[in-house]
């Protein structure tokens, strides 16, 4: 037994010894980070509403903490090769994590993820919100979201409700329109944004449920009718257009979110300096003014109510592809 003895001796020495230059390394380690470069990994590709916002929120906290702050897109998997980079790295705040409602849709859909999305992640704040819209092409004989749920009562499986590919937010986002309305209509997945608006320009599908920002240009031209946005509140791109909530369609609430987020067990006083960055980079009117122009809704928060967020989209989410019966990736 003495060999046990002293072995777990040493394991208390050492974690005193560790304990006590935490204390005083707090401080330090929050006063001497970052002390090189940031990288925020990115599950999508250049180019995306979630890549222009790192771009973006990045370019402003570069100047505040005195360091580059670098993009590394990580495309592909359902953003799970990009998460799991994060969840492994080192601690310190130095590699970060753009996470997005689709973190929370990956959890739900996935049978095993290489990582635990609420354990090995530190949410440091959300950075905005974009809404997205249910839309119909502009010769729909609905000109109201009531009308197209009536219609669709009446005519079990007529209608054919298109969207990006299954399991993403906007597929979900149709998928728990059908059980929020209580209607049967057949959702039909494209292999991305330009698919789906071509289908709905061709007249292939009857309604879209899309992110705001690709279709408002669109919407503008008077190619499709906006029927619904899905937020809580109305779309400051399209005032005019009332939410589904405000039409009658109970419980149906979809919005697209990015925040940032390091690897667990990062400093707490690492994760507070991350915040003060990414908030103080919110409030720049000019930051501001560049993410509305991509519809998106500057906002930041504590790292509570990032954690918050993500932990109550995973079960929402979660409830969506288990009601649709999707099947688990």
């Amino acid at each position: 037994m003495p060999h046990h003895h002293i072995a777990s001796r040493r394991t208390l020495l050492g974690a005193a010894i560790t304990a006590a230059a935490l204390a005083l390394g707090g401080q330090a380690s929050a006063q001497s980070f970052p002390s090189k470069n940031i990288r925020i990994v990115v599950p999508f590709g250049a180019g995306g509403a979630g890549d222009l916002t790192a771009r973006i929120v990045a370019a402003e906290m570069s100047q505040s903490l005195g360091q580059s702050v670098v993009i590394e897109n990580r495309p592909g998997a359902g953003g799970v090769v990009a998460a799991e980079t994060v969840a492994r790295a080192d601690p310190d705040g130095h590699t970060l994590f753009l996470l997005s409602n689709g973190t929370a849709v990956t959890a739900g859909l996935f049978k095993s993820l290489p990582y635990d999305t609420l354990k090995d992640f530190a949410p440091v704040s959300t950075l905005g919100t974009f809404d997205l819209v249910v839309l119909v092409p502009a010769d729909s004989p609905f000109k109201t979201l009531g009308e197209l749920v009536s219609f669709a009562k009446a005519n079990p499986n007529k209608l054919n409700m298109g969207s990006i590919n299954i399991g993403s937010t906007q597929n979900l986002a149709a998928e728990l329109f059908k059980s929020s309305a209580e209607i049967d209509v057949q959702i039909v997945p494209f292999n991305g944004t330009p698919a789906l608006i071509g289908a709905l320009r061709g007249r292939q599908v009857d309604l879209g449920v899309e992110i705001l920002g690709p279709a408002l240009a669109q919407i503008r031209a008077g190619a499709f009718r906006a029927l619904a946005v899905t937020g809580q509140k109305r779309a400051t791109a399209l005032p005019e257009v009332p939410t589904a909530l405000e039409q009658g369609v109970k419980g149906y609430v979809a919005t697209s979110w990015n925040g940032l987020a390091a690897p667990a067990r990062t400093p707490r006083e690492v994760v507070m300096r991350l915040n003060q960055s990414i908030n103080a980079a919110l409030a720049n009117p000019e930051v501001r003014k560049k993410l509305a122009d991509l519809n998106i809704d500057a906002g930041g928060s504590t790292p509570e109510q990032a954690a918050a967020l993500l932990a109550s989209d995973i079960k929402r989410w979660s409830s969506v592809i288990e009601r649709a019966g999707i099947p688990k990736q």
